[in-house]
């Protein structure tokens, strides 16, 4: 039986673009098109039709999962595509300007008949995905779940003594068990002073008495991500590092509560800055207050200080604000937050108290 795309229902931009055909070259993008999920293939989309080019490893695969016509090509895919549009009579070919490698446009270039141009299209699809359908909900949830859960039985691993490194292998470890195909992104873990890098990745420092512990996780099930950081701290946490947990925690809150259709993403993000002020940290914190995911980790909208776009219901977002402070640490707190037609709904059960060890 072959799987239906979980994306919502789609009509080439044709008019919008001035174009005859859309060349679909991202992964995430085939995927969502068609439900194919091969590491190895390109879409072909016209007014009337949508083809995927693949090759013969993927023959059976293909088969079962596209919900398109396929082709299997015996050389590269882009001297097949360029077969088709020279059969077709193609002239006008967008592509995706933001994920087609230049070798790749090179060739396929060279490939095209005579009369035949390349177009470049900005982010398209990705406009598409952001308002996700009800079975991609479902799956992110499903992800999101997961997650939450593979944290909570990681829990009892994380001690004195233990490196960021192996408490990363065992949270890794539980997704897979409660079935992840893998993680969304490299498991951030950081302890002490190391907390105040945002991306830190984990080493073989190992936990110490009275100092925080950042994990900053994500689950991939049925090709769907969730995000989610919390903090925990091992012995008593002293005032300064219980005020600075606080006024995250608030900026978070803030922000979550300018969730709803229509507000814009830097309205978010405003928030959850103007909350972070009062404590004196608004300065220290250094990245967006989040961003959409979905078959990828990051995906549009940003919720930056100059993001413009409106939030409309069916979207999918994180809300991680933090503060770091070099050389001494940092805290962040993210949930993955649906945006539902009357605000906004957490979808990230697990408790935003700081974790005591």
């Amino acid at each position: 039986m072959k799987a239906a795309t979980v994306g919502h229902a789609r009509e080439l931009p044709h008019a919008e673009y001035k174009i005859d055909a859309l060349l679909v070259t991202a992964q995430s993008n085939v995927r969502y098109l068609t439900g194919y999920t091969g590491s190895n293939g390109m879409v072909l989309w016209t007014a009337d039709s949508m083809t995927l080019f693949t090759d013969p490893r993927y023959t059976i695969q293909a088969a079962q999962e596209s919900s398109c016509a396929v082709k299997i090509a015996r050389g590269p895919l882009h001297l097949a595509v360029a077969q088709s549009i020279q059969r077709r009579r193609l002239k006008r070919i967008g592509f995706e300007k933001a994920r087609l490698t230049y070798e790749t446009y090179d060739a396929l270039k060279q490939a095209l008949p005579l009369g035949s141009s390349l177009r470049p299209i900005a982010g398209y699809i990705e406009k598409l995905r952001m308002i996700k359908s009800p079975d991609e909900i479902a799956r992110i949830r499903t992800s999101v779940n997961t997650n939450s859960q593979a944290f909570a039985s990681a829990l009892s691993h994380i001690r004195l003594g233990v490196s960021e490194s192996e408490v990363a292998a065992e949270i890794e470890y539980q997704m897979r068990k409660l079935g992840a195909q893998k993680t969304a992104f490299e498991t951030i873990v950081a302890a002490g002073e190391r907390t105040a890098l945002p991306h830190a990745q984990p080493t073989d420092r190992t936990l110490r008495n009275n100092e925080l512990l950042l994990i900053d996780m994500g689950a991939c099930q049925s090709g769907y991500t969730s995000d989610m950081t919390r903090m925990l701290f091992v012995g008593k946490p002293d005032r300064n590092t219980k005020s600075m947990y606080q006024a995250v925690l608030n900026a978070q809150l803030a922000a979550i509560a300018e969730v709803r259709p229509g507000t814009t993403a830097m309205r978010v993000d405003r928030a959850a800055r103007r909350a972070l002020k009062p404590a004196g940290l608004d300065k220290a914190f250094v990245h967006s207050t989040g961003h959409g995911l979905g078959l990828e980790i990051h995906e549009a909208p940003r919720l930056g200080k100059k993001d413009e776009t409106r939030l409309e219901a069916g979207m999918v977002i994180t809300i991680e604000p933090g503060a770091y402070v070099e050389g001494s640490g940092g805290i962040r707190i993210e949930d993955t937050v649906l945006v539902t037609e009357n605000g906004c709904e957490v979808l990230t059960p697990t408790s935003k108290e700081l974790i005591l060890l």
